[in-house]
């Protein structure tokens, strides 16, 4: 069974999460953690005070540590590139050991359940980005229900989930 468990970096298992790796073809499809948990820490002292955040969460099988998987509370004033304010699935990692398993798709329907509970605020939908390349993530993302906006942020295509 999957569980998601926040994370930060002050947590003993920060090591742990940051000595996660994907398969080396998929390098360059998502940030390292170290540099993910330093987005999350930066981003909320950053932001915080504006109601904006990053959540970070390790995700664990069976009490072992399989992969990380963060959203983010955007206000769209704080970027552009999103038409109004979102959640918003900032990372999204499992390790090359464990992948193929399931554990990313019981960790994303996690996520999302956690998401519609609007911990941050009620909104009307959810983002991601991914490079074009990375199909493998798109038709993972597709079968939650997010479709691409036909936008893009940073070279990765945007798609978005109704909440």
């Amino acid at each position: 069974m999957v569980e998601l468990r926040e994370i930060s970096i002050i947590d003993e298992n920060m090591k742990e999460c940051i000595s996660l790796e994907v398969a080396s073809e998929q390098i360059g499809f998502v940030a390292h953690n170290a540099a993910s948990l330093g987005h999350a820490y930066s981003w909320n002292a950053r932001y915080n005070a504006s109601g904006v955040c990053a959540v970070p969460y390790a995700i664990y099988a069976d009490d072992i540590m399989v992969g990380f998987i963060m959203y983010g509370f955007l206000k769209q004033e704080i970027d552009e590139a999103y038409d109004e304010d979102c959640y918003y699935l900032w990372r999204f990692m499992v390790d090359e050991k464990h992948q193929g398993k399931g554990y990313g798709k019981q960790a994303l329907a996690q996520l999302i359940g956690i998401i519609k509970q609007y911990p941050q605020g009620k909104v009307d939908h959810c983002y991601v980005s991914y490079k074009p390349a990375n199909t493998a993530v798109k038709k993972l993302y597709e079968s939650f229900g997010f479709s691409e906006t036909g936008k893009e942020d940073d070279g990765e295509l945007i798609a978005r989930l109704k909440l």
